[in-house]
């Protein structure tokens, strides 16, 4: 079968580094990947490179990829440089499946790098910077829809005159309105929140590692009703990479601990989708599709790692994936089902909320996390006996869901 494997990956420990940079950031994670999959990067014929905040923060436009891998030994190789909001290092690996289910490489590097932390910039320019991720000439047309969204009331609701971002107003308002419309509870979005912090107390590559408790999560500071700081994403600096290898080259030369890419998925959002059709969702339909392509059911998932910039996002996006009925992700993560020992762990690396959103490496930390699993070394997180396994990426933002998602799963050898 062509089916493009996964034979190495790397990424840092995430936090906030800002000693650190985009390009030794890359580099490490870079050197990792190749050294566990036996090649050298004159074997590399074709990267794709990811990150969004440093053209904005730095100045560093238009060849981001060859200033931060130059010193790698890449020369020769197709270097693309992809920006995709927090799907971006996933968009990447969209392009890497494909040109190697084509032939048009048999060796691939597919690299994610941000850096989020920058000391001597104020904290307003920096969070200004992800307005970029939805139509900046929409952005009253945006905030009416949040308001109709949250029952005709403004989004502004925080504590102690906190201040919050566009995002978190959109995540706040797709919150309120499934609430509306299925009965999810603030306690259901907490409990998906401290599931997730439970899970990072056990990865050692999380920007968090302690628990929380669904109390703890919901008298936690507010940001913007029904959500609390402990729900939603940290700003993080990290990297990841990983090596994938075409089917005809693996079979030429085998590798221990080859991940099959099944299938990998990327959908547009579209900007005037009712806010009522969730069956049309850019997430459900991206899941469709990868389903359909690989003759994989939901059922068949061993576990998943998706996209929760915030705790409510986890809940849409089991949805989704067809692991909860619909409207039901709240209950079924009430109950316990998605956490580690239940019937589809979700996030078991602790998820954005805990493990840290480093938005254009997001993508490929996911698939850390799901080939560390199918490999059967995730120690104390081990889901027992996973073969298949899911990841949604979401990015940005159009009308009332994500610009792009990315929706891959992945399969262990038998």
């Amino acid at each position: 079968m062509n089916r493009p494997a996964i034979t190495g990956v790397a990424m840092l420990k995430l936090g906030r580094w800002p000693e650190r940079t985009v390009k030794d950031m890359a580099e490490e994670v870079c050197r990792a990947a190749l050294r566990e999959a036996n090649v050298s990067p004159s074997d590399v014929q074709a990267v794709w490179f990811s990150n969004t905040r440093q053209a904005l923060m730095e100045g560093q436009n238009s060849i981001r990829a060859q200033a931060a891998l130059r010193d790698l030994g890449l020369a020769g190789a197709a270097i693309t440089n992809v920006e995709n909001a927090c799907a971006s290092s996933s968009t990447g690996l969209w392009n890497a499946v494909n040109a190697l289910k084509a032939g048009a490489c048999d060796v691939a590097l597919v690299v994610g790098s941000e850096k989020m932390t920058y000391p001597d910039i104020d904290k307003a320019t920096v969070f200004k910077t992800f307005m970029g991720g939805t139509d900046i000439h929409r952005i009253d047309e945006a905030r009416a829809m949040f308001r109709t969204m949250s029952g005709g009331h403004d989004t502004g609701e925080t504590s102690e005159g906190g201040s919050h971002t566009f995002f978190m107003d959109m995540y706040a308002a797709l919150a309120k309105h499934h609430m509306r419309r299925f009965g999810t509870t603030q306690a259901q979005i907490a409990a998906a929140a401290a599931k997730n912090h439970a899970h990072s107390a056990h990865n050692p590559m999380s920007q968090y590692t302690h628990a929380m408790t669904v109390e703890e999560v919901l008298a936690d500071r507010a940001i913007t009703f029904p959500l609390t700081r402990s729900m939603c994403a940290p700003v993080s600096d990290g990297a990841a990479a990983m090596v994938l290898v075409s089917a005809r080259w693996l079979k030429a030369n085998p590798r221990a601990g080859a991940i099959a890419v099944r299938g990998c998925e990327l959908r547009a959002g579209q900007p005037n989708r009712d806010m009522d059709d969730y069956e049309s969702h850019v997430g459900a339909l991206a899941a469709y599709a990868v389903y359909e392509k690989t003759a994989i059911d939901p059922a068949d998932i061993d576990l998943a790692e998706v996209h929760d910039a915030t705790a409510f996002g986890e809940i849409l996006q089991i949805e989704n994936l067809g692991i909860a009925p619909r409207g039901d992700g709240g209950p079924v993560t009430e109950a316990g089902e998605t956490t580690l020992g239940g019937r589809c762990p979700v996030n078991p690396s602790g998820g954005l909320v805990s493990k840290g959103h480093p938005i254009a490496a997001t993508g490929i930390i996911q698939l850390h996390e799901l080939v560390t699993q199918l490999r059967g070394m995730a120690g104390a997180r081990q889901v027992p006996g996973a073969r298949i396994a899911v990841a949604e990426n979401g990015g940005g933002f159009v009308g009332v869901e994500d610009a792009a998602c990315v929706t891959t799963i992945l399969e262990a050898a038998r």
